[in-house]
């Protein structure tokens, strides 16, 4: 056996090794995206049905704040220390955060109707999966959106402080209509992303399996901002 052949058999190999693992670390990828969202949905209602949970929470503004704190504080540590975390230690931060941002959300089921909530759910489960798909099939390389979504973000949030103060109703429904326009921009985005690096992976072990767990956090919160501006437009008010 000649150094070329046994130079084509390892090539062989390895795409052998890459096509098994794109779609284990794929399916990893949405299946936990999929449990974030029932541990938040559960918990949102869970905390809006209980007695004394939503005076905790959102009677006292400090307790508010120390929660959304974690939150990013979750986010940033899940991201930026992926590669020191264990799998099954960045896995619990992640349910985590889940159960966290539930507990915050559940303030919804105070504002908007049970039936508004529900329609817009599936409303955003119906765009999110068609720019997914989008995102996933697509020969176009979305990487030139990445820049321009992230520009046009950092412009969300800067008008949302400043929509804190103002308290203006108009520019509201403008930034409500924005962060629909960039959040189903960066689902498709995200997932052409995310596609890429799971056909790039060696193997599905643990360290591919870490990096898809991150890319089920990115869809993740594609789908709850999506939702939130959604709900803020189409939502019924109680």
């Amino acid at each position: 056996m000649d150094f070329e052949e046994l130079n084509y058999q390892a090539v062989e190999s390895r795409e052998m090794q890459v096509s098994a693992a794109f779609p284990v670390l794929m399916r990893k990828v949405y299946l936990w995206m999929a449990l974030a969202l029932v541990i938040t949905g559960f918990t949102a209602w869970f905390v809006a049905n209980d007695e004394t949970l939503p005076n905790l929470i959102f009677a006292n503004p400090t307790v508010m704040w120390v929660l959304i704190i974690v939150e990013f504080g979750l986010v940033i540590g899940i991201t930026a220390g992926i590669n020191k975390l264990s799998l099954p230690v960045a896995t619990l931060l992640f349910v985590l955060y889940s159960l966290i941002n539930g507990a915050v959300l559940s303030s919804i089921f105070f504002v908007y109707s049970i039936e508004s909530i529900g329609t817009t759910f599936f409303v955003t489960a119906g765009t999110f999966a068609a720019m997914s798909v989008y995102g996933y099939t697509t020969k176009q390389d979305l990487t030139s959106w990445g820049k321009l979504l992230v520009m046009a973000l950092i412009g969300l949030i800067i008008a949302t402080v400043v929509n804190l103060f103002l308290k203006n109703g108009p520019l509201d429904m403008i930034i409500s209509y924005a962060g629909v326009l960039i959040f189903v921009g960066l689902t498709a985005y995200d997932t052409q992303k995310i596609k890429q690096m799971c056909m790039e992976a060696p193997d599905a072990g643990s360290s591919m399996q870490k990096l898809a767990l991150i890319g089920a956090l990115s869809l993740y919160l594609d789908f709850i901002n999506l939702f939130i501006y959604l709900l803020r437009i189409i939502g019924k008010r109680e």
